[in-house]
């Protein structure tokens, strides 16, 4: 044998050894590192492997980023909206979901830059309580014109093409308030203190309340002798439209209606100081704590409980379905000013003292002991 063919053959044999180990080697790191005859979960393929772009939406899949929600405030200054933030964000989370949370504390101008913020960061749908029904139009339309639906939150926004709206039915809210009053005081005096004109919920309150009062009105049972819009809803300014309501009226009132029961709080400091209090029926709505106190201790005859853990959950579930690319199905519509939006509108329920423990107490809205404390200490 020539020494070219020995040497032709022992470069062969060499190349075949380092052929061996490569494959050893390939087929090692395959099992993840692991040798021998023990069963071995198959490798995942990488994105390479993929044929006809399988592989891509398998590798998107495992990439694939929560839901992330926006939801912008306008007020934490209020107990309700205290528990709408931590009950929303509660009920967000627990769909697998990411939220992130504004308030504007009643200021337009901050509430848009918060919005255009969470907005610009990314996030894939928008839910926002409007401060003000109609400055807010601007959110909506920035929104979509970055691909974001958006949601009003138990306050429509006025003259946009809002995507859906979720609330409770707003104006049996102000019905169910004059129906309580009325039982009580069927002719008389009676004072209405609006919430903030801003605010559209303000006005179907007010428009439920007069669809009960206006026939009494109109055969003289009933005479409105203040009705006033108050700024901002906050307590001092509802109790000084009261202290100007007793003024002018010599303090001959016989009932008051407040849009809710921070306004009805106002109302009854300017009550408590005339010596009234207590004696004049008054209507609230929201069943914060102090409202509830307040009908046990004898001070607000009612409110309207609006069960915000079922609004809470039903927007979550909605905003979410809504921000994957699904079409919520919904049976209501309402106007505001622009389009007929889709509406999800919940129930209320009123409440006084006779049905405090099986609905507010009942649901775990206020414990027992903190709603009785007040009226057992006196």
């Amino acid at each position: 044998m020539s020494v070219n063919r020995i040497r032709r053959r022992n470069l062969l044999v060499l190349l075949s050894f380092i052929l061996v180990l490569v494959m050893a080697a390939c087929e090692n790191a395959g099992n993840g590192g692991v040798s021998g005859n023990a069963d071995v979960p198959e490798a995942a393929p990488s994105p390479s492997s993929a044929v006809d772009g399988a592989g891509g939406d398998a590798d998107a899949d495992m990439t694939e980023k929560p839901v992330k929600i926006g939801f912008a405030m306008d007020t934490l200054v209020e107990e309700r909206w205290l528990k709408d933030r931590d009950l929303f964000r509660e009920s967000v989370e627990a769909l697998g979901a990411e939220v992130e949370i504004s308030a504007s504390n009643g200021d337009d101008a901050v509430q848009i830059m918060q919005a255009e913020s969470m907005i610009s960061a990314g996030i894939d749908l928008l839910v926002i309580v409007p401060h003000n029904a109609e400055a807010t139009a601007a959110i909506v339309k920035k929104a979509h014109s970055s691909g974001v639906k958006v949601i009003a939150y138990d306050r429509l926004v006025k003259n946009a093409e809002i995507d859906l709206y979720v609330s409770f039915d707003n104006v049996r809210v102000g019905e169910l308030q004059a129906q309580a009053i009325t039982k009580l005081v069927p002719k008389g005096k009676y004072v209405y203190i609006g919430g903030a004109e801003t605010d559209n919920n303000a006005h179907l309150f007010k428009d439920g309340v007069f669809n009960v009062l206006q026939p009494m009105i109109d055969s003289g049972d009933i005479t409105v002798v203040y009705d006033q819009w108050t700024t901002d809803w906050t307590p001092a300014n509802a109790r000084a439209n009261m202290e100007e309501a007793l003024r002018a009226n010599n303090n001959q009132i016989d009932a008051v209606i407040a849009a809710n029961d921070a306004t009805a709080g106002g109302v009854i400091a300017a009550l408590e100081a005339q010596g009234l209090a207590g004696r004049i029926p008054v209507a609230g709505q929201d069943a914060d704590l102090a409202a509830a106190q307040r009908i046990v201790g004898g001070t607000q005859t009612m409110t309207v409980y609006k069960p915000i853990h079922t609004l809470t959950l039903k927007a979550a579930e909605l905003a979410v379905m809504m921000a994957k690319g699904e079409i919520p199905d919904t049976d209501r519509k309402v106007n505001n000013g622009k389009i007929e939006v889709p509406s999800v509108l919940l129930a209320p329920i009123s409440v006084d003292k006779s049905n405090m423990d099986a609905t507010i107490i009942a649901d775990g809205f206020h414990a027992k002991e903190d709603v009785y404390r007040h009226a057992e200490s006196e």
